[in-house]
């Protein structure tokens, strides 16, 4: 006889989630929805000033949160954080990398910093993360990676270092999952998302946006809680037969 729903599958009741970059955007959220499923919530950022608003917001649904200055590209910082969510909730079941910064640089005037730049957030600092969660997740842990649909393909911008950035994460994310799901039972996904509203996507130039919807079967932009919804499923019971895979969520434009 089944013991609960498959609505309950979705339910995150006593766990801890670690969410990067949530200052806002996507990452502010992700912080929300995990704590409407019933996780309580570490948040990390470089503008510490900023969380407060998405610590607010996670206590509004009933959780618990912390908030923790975290710039991802050290990763002093990233276990800093790790030992601030062990100290105030005592273990991390879910971690969200969702730091990411971008830029639109020609290749041929892209100065080495600002591509290293890009690298060290979007990629190494997730690695870091990882890490530093690795060491201290119990079996049945769940550790998403934020790539982008900009990792499988192209879309009109000069954007070498995220998009290098966004792939090597699937990559990644292919290579925690074989270390870790069979030895540590921890599982490690990515989201590929299209077009959401963000930071990243009111820096587009005027009629960028317009100009890639006739790639996108949908038609319109993403609404952020499909993503999220996205994301409740990857690391909940829900997604417990599912890892090393990275989920697309970008009303098809990759069939374009």
């Amino acid at each position: 006889m089944r013991d609960r729903t498959i609505l309950d599958m979705f339910r995150l009741d006593g766990r801890v989630a670690i969410v990067t970059g949530a200052s806002s955007g996507l990452g502010a959220v992700f912080a929300r929805a995990l704590a409407e499923a019933g996780a309580d919530v570490a948040l990390g950022a470089r503008r510490a000033d900023r969380l407060a608003e998405t610590q607010r917001t996670v206590e509004d649904a009933g959780r618990r949160a912390i908030a923790v200055q975290t710039d991802v590209a050290r990763p002093e910082d990233c276990q800093a954080l790790v030992d601030a969510t062990m100290a105030e909730f005592g273990r991390v079941d879910i971690l969200v990398n969702n730091a990411g910064i971008g830029t639109a640089a020609p290749a041929t005037r892209e100065a080495p910093e600002q591509f290293r730049q890009v690298i060290d957030v979007n990629l190494n600092g997730c690695y870091w993360m990882a890490q530093a969660c690795g060491r201290v997740m119990q079996p049945g842990s769940s550790i998403v990676n934020i790539s982008s649909v900009l990792g499988l393909t192209t879309a009109g911008l000069p954007q070498a270092a995220y998009a290098a950035s966004k792939a090597g994460l699937i990559g990644l994310t292919r290579d925690l999952a074989q270390q870790w799901t069979g030895r540590k039972g921890i599982r490690v996904n990515a989201l590929a998302p299209g077009f959401f509203a963000s930071e990243m996507t009111d820096s587009y130039q005027p009629g960028y946006l317009e100009s890639q919807l006739p790639r996108v079967l949908a038609g319109r932009t993403g609404d952020p809680d499909e993503l999220a919804a996205a994301l409740v499923f990857l690391v909940s019971d829900a997604g417990g037969y599912v890892t090393g895979t990275t989920l697309p969520v970008e009303g098809g434009l990759l069939t374009s």
